[in-house]
């Protein structure tokens, strides 16, 4: 009888697709160092189309809750970004057994609907952090590396911050985790360190996020925050300035609050993204 790999990864993608060409690319980068201890699988939803979509909803929340459920699968990773799991996340984690609950949870942007849905139901080994679909971008080999050999065990790629700090973390895209709050996905972070980042948002709707955010029950009691890159920032087309900052508008929502900023983190929709795994003190 052949021995099972020590660590089997399940790819998902809850949101758009990704394609062959770049499974494939993943696969070779997996061939090297660490990564050699995984084997990955690419469940076959991860490549179909649907306008926006990695398949109809209904294909994209059974290709996860499969991934999730099997118990012979060690993690899953969400293959992309962009838009769709909010869609899918609170049936999904609804349909979800007391095997998904061992898994390894990776990824960031459109996947923190799935991220914040499970840390509220209570599951522990959840991060933020590179997809497969980072191929796209330039370099992006390198932050898949860095993901895979997160997946292989190895700390290298985690965010220098998170081990120095007094309390749990947690990571999202701030734009998602507004979009959370008032739903049955947000979960309570009194006590964490919230870390947010963000991509092509309006100085003006950054804002808007944070006001939300910061409105929750829970954020007076955040134990700080910090800011990753919210790069690529639009002008405003009333070519207007908004007058603040990204990191004015961050230090301004802390200060209503008295919630401690703790300056800038190495987390954004780049290829330097690094790895925040949740609740780690």
């Amino acid at each position: 009888m052949s021995r099972r790999p020590s660590i089997r990864v399940c790819v998902v993608a809850p949101s758009r697709p990704i394609t062959v060409e770049q499974a494939e690319t993943v696969r070779l980068l997996a061939s090297a160092g660490a990564a050699r201890r995984l084997s990955l699988d690419f469940h076959p939803q991860c490549f179909v189309t649907d306008n926006h979509f990695a398949g109809p909803d209904a294909l994209r929340l059974q290709a996860f809750v499969e991934a999730a459920n099997d118990p012979d699968c060690d993690a899953v990773w969400f293959a992309r970004g962009g838009y769709g799991a909010g869609r899918i996340a609170a049936e999904a984690v609804s349909r979800l057994g007391a095997s998904a609950r061992t898994k390894q949870y990776l990824g960031y942007s459109d996947a923190g609907y799935l991220l914040a849905g499970l840390y509220r139901a209570g599951f522990s080994h959840l991060a933020h952090g590179p997809m497969p679909g980072d191929l796209r971008r330039s370099g992006g080999a390198a932050a898949v590396a860095r993901a895979l050999s997160f997946l292989a065990g190895e700390d290298e790629g985690v965010e220098p911050s998170v081990n120095r700090l007094p309390a749990p973390v947690v990571a999202f895209n701030l734009t998602v985790l507004a979009h959370t709050c008032g739903t049955g996905l947000a979960p309570d972070l009194s006590g964490h360190i919230l870390y947010l980042e963000d991509v092509g948002e309006y100085h003006y709707r950054l804002d808007r996020a944070f006001s939300q955010v910061m409105s929750q029950p829970w954020a007076p009691r955040l134990a700080g925050l910090r800011l990753g890159r919210c790069e690529p920032i639009p002008v405003d087309e009333t070519d207007v300035s908004f007058g603040l900052t990204e990191e004015e508008i961050a230090k301004h929502w802390c200060a209503k609050l008295d919630v401690p900023f703790l300056g800038r983190a190495d987390i954004g929709h780049d290829v330097d993204n690094k790895i925040v795994p949740f609740g780690r003190v």
